[in-house]
């Protein structure tokens, strides 16, 4: 590969389920510290974290990253990634991965996997993960959204609901059900050009059906390239079971 590619992290401190997340600390460390790691494990040639409060910036900096204050305002941590590319001046074909900064335990690969995947190819300006699903409980959870591909790993479209609908066995025969199905990774990257193009754009009704942002870039006519992983990621970290859950993973 030889185009390098950057990693913002957006880290807001005012969680609604967990007040000041990315400074809780596991396994003694400051969760968005175990999220710098991981990115400067993939590669990237520069990371940035994107907070709204001085505190996460002091933390960040002390440990030797980067941070940068960006607008409290931000409905989106897209929102957030754009803010800091265009302070920074990248140029429109740098391509940036967003990763979440309540994902301490997110693999360095599936980070450079979405990277690279965007940089091979020419047609999108998107790119993000997925991962076969073998459970039919998953498949049918809500809160797993799933992607449907064409034949080049693009995207036609993602919900909540069990797409693609087997006729035959659903719902009546559904344990024999016989389609492979992917669940998103929400691992993203974009080149700078497209995150500019994106914040100007209203979310679209599909978009608000089914509370998925991403739906507002194909309601756009954009791609979105989704090549799929073997397994997927380790859950982040929304509650304080959540981190419970990491620290005892890391003890």
């Amino acid at each position: 590969m030889s185009q390098p590619f950057k990693v913002v992290i957006p880290a807001r401190y005012a969680s609604s389920r967990l007040l000041g997340k990315p400074l809780l600390k596991i396994a003694g460390k400051e969760m968005v510290l175990h999220v710098c790691e991981k990115a400067a494990q993939a590669g990237a040639e520069e990371v940035v974290v994107a907070t709204d409060d001085e505190r996460i910036v002091e933390c960040v900096k002390k440990a030797g990253f980067n941070a940068m204050m960006t607008l409290q305002s931000h409905r989106s941590g897209t929102e957030r990634l754009a803010e800091v590319a265009n302070k920074l001046e990248w140029a429109d074909d740098v391509v940036v991965v967003n990763c979440q900064g309540d994902e301490p335990l997110i693999p360095p690969k599936l980070l450079k996997k979405a990277a690279v995947a965007l940089i091979e190819q020419n047609i999108a300006q998107v790119a993000s993960l997925c991962a076969p699903i073998d459970d039919l409980a998953q498949i049918l959870n809500p809160n797993v959204v799933k992607v449907v591909r064409d034949r080049q790993d693009y995207a036609l479209y993602f919900s909540r609901a069990p797409i693609p609908w087997e006729r035959d066995a659903f719902p009546a025969n559904a344990s024999t059900y016989q389609l492979v199905h992917y669940r998103h990774i929400g691992v993203y990257s974009y080149t700078v050009g497209f995150l500019k193009r994106y914040i100007t754009w209203p979310a679209c009704d599909l978009e608000k059906i089914e509370s998925l942002e991403q739906l507002r870039i194909l309601n756009q006519g954009e791609r979105i390239l989704v090549p799929a992983v073997n397994r997927i990621p380790e859950a982040g970290v929304d509650t304080q079971e959540d981190l419970d859950r990491i620290n005892a993973l890391l003890a």
